[in-house]
């Protein structure tokens, strides 16, 4: 199934459903109001205001239904799940033309602001509607002819696998491969396009089978019945097979993309704002000690892929010639301005640029050196979970934790990055930006 391919049709049927419900109100429009001001239908609509609105509605339909996450997953949409979020996407968005576009008109009667409010908020929501209805139905054909499918392979043996395989019949699933779970897993994952993992065991000791497969990356779903841990975690309906996706969390499609809004929009502001601050301590970097302003080094960010960090040079140069070592409290290698730097947590702000560019957000797990992660994972297998989400220039752990100079430190932070990954949402990241801002002021960086 190709994401990209179905996406591109949702947004062209809501982009020309956008332009043909904005004509057919601005043909109320004309004839409940305008046609006083207007000698003519053709003059109304070819009026500079009427036109710019014709071509910059679809755009911000287009932005209203991207931070409702209509794009964010494609396939596995219900009919229901459909209308209801169309609903509210274009009541939300009916009410802020409202006031900024209709309002501006001037009819005779009052009661005919409640008309065009309801005629436009009906156009929007009928075209659209069938737009995506067509689109997601015709996508449903497809999965029950068996022309589209999601590669799965079902990891366990006995009676669970064999009802799972049962179950998923009929659905967006192909099977590839049903494994016991001492088979080599990583073999097949590794020669087969494998989109999801399904865990349906008859073990008792499903932690270590999970623990295990973590670091393939791919969706981990497991039946309800089966997850006693991980009670918090969303149940997926998979055409009407329930399973619980263990790699997912409880973040809204909305909520990560106002999230992902609210980075790129706090990234150009803070890099604006503060370029007069960047050029201070560029110039005090470089006549503290000799060497580079800024520090880059290798993180592994999202989805596991590597990235380049750029931070203010805290450290002599060179520092780092023998290999990877954490910064301890009393570091020799930083110098007097880095110590300052680190204090405030100044040394940080130029990873607003890796915000910009999208290797990072503002709040998320902070990213780590392969060198390290594959010391953690020996422990704690489960850190492979937070490269689900974009790593953050703050997170919960640099809060309520702070620095960590030992690998066995590492883990113990790693308990607030899990918490934070299982319950993320807009205000917990507006409460850890909160304390940043108070750490930062009150200089309790190190």
């Amino acid at each position: 199934m190709n994401k990209n391919r179905q996406t591109l049709k949702y947004i062209v049927s809501d982009f020309l459903t956008a332009i043909l419900a904005w004509l057919l109100f601005n043909l109320l429009r004309y004839s409940e109001i305008a046609k006083y001001d207007f000698s003519t239908l053709s003059n109304y609509l070819l009026y500079y205001q009427v036109l710019k609105g014709q071509i910059l509605m679809p755009f911000f339909w287009f932005f209203i239904y991207f931070l409702s996450g209509y794009y964010n997953k494609p396939f596995g949409k219900s009919r229901i799940g459909e209308l209801f979020t169309t609903l509210i996407s274009v009541t939300t968005g009916t009410v802020m033309i409202f006031f900024i576009v209709v309002l501006d008109d001037l009819p005779k009667s009052f009661h005919i602001y409640y008309n065009l409010f309801f005629a436009l908020c009906g156009l929007q929501f009928l075209l659209t509607y069938t737009g995506r209805i067509w689109i997601t139905s015709h996508a449903l054909r497809k999965i029950r002819n068996h022309e589209w499918s999601k590669n799965v392979i079902i990891i366990g043996k006995g009676k669970n696998a064999e009802k799972t395989k049962k179950e998923l019949q009929n659905t967006e699933y192909k099977i590839i491969e049903c494994l016991d779970e001492n088979e080599n897993i990583a073999n097949i994952i590794e020669n087969r396009q494998i989109d999801e993992i399904i865990v349906s065991s008859d073990s008792e000791n499903i932690a270590q089978l999970l623990y295990h497969l973590y670091r393939y990356r791919c969706p981990i779903k497991i039946a309800p019945k089966r997850n006693n841990l991980l009670s918090k975690i969303k149940v997926k309906d998979i055409h009407s097979v329930p399973f619980v996706d263990i790699t997912e969390n409880n973040f809204s499609e909305a909520g990560k993309n106002i999230k992902f809004l609210m980075d790129k929009t706090v990234a150009v502001l803070i890099l604006l704002l503060l370029s007069p601050l960047y050029v201070y301590i560029a110039l005090k970097v470089k006549a503290d000690s000799k060497g580079a302003v800024f520090f880059r080094q290798e993180r592994i960010g999202y989805r596991g892929k590597p990235f380049t960090i750029v931070k203010f040079r805290t450290m002599y140069a060179d520092s780092e010639k023998q290999g990877p070592l954490l910064t301890e409290r009393d570091d020799k290698r930083v110098t007097p301005f880095g110590r300052f730097l680190r204090k405030y947590r100044l040394d940080e702000i130029p990873q607003f640029w890796n915000v910009l560019k999208g290797d990072m957000s503002l709040v998320g797990p902070r990213p780590e050196q392969r060198y390290y992660i594959d010391r953690i994972v020996e422990k704690a297998p489960y850190y492979y979970l937070l490269h689900n989400v974009r790593p953050g220039i703050t997170s919960l752990g640099m809060v309520k934790y702070g620095y960590a100079d030992t690998v066995d430190k590492m883990i113990e932070r790693l308990d607030y990055d899990i918490l934070y990954y299982k319950n993320m949402s807009l205000l917990l990241d507006i409460t850890i930006l909160l304390h940043t801002v108070k750490t930062v002021f009150t200089g309790k960086g190190v």
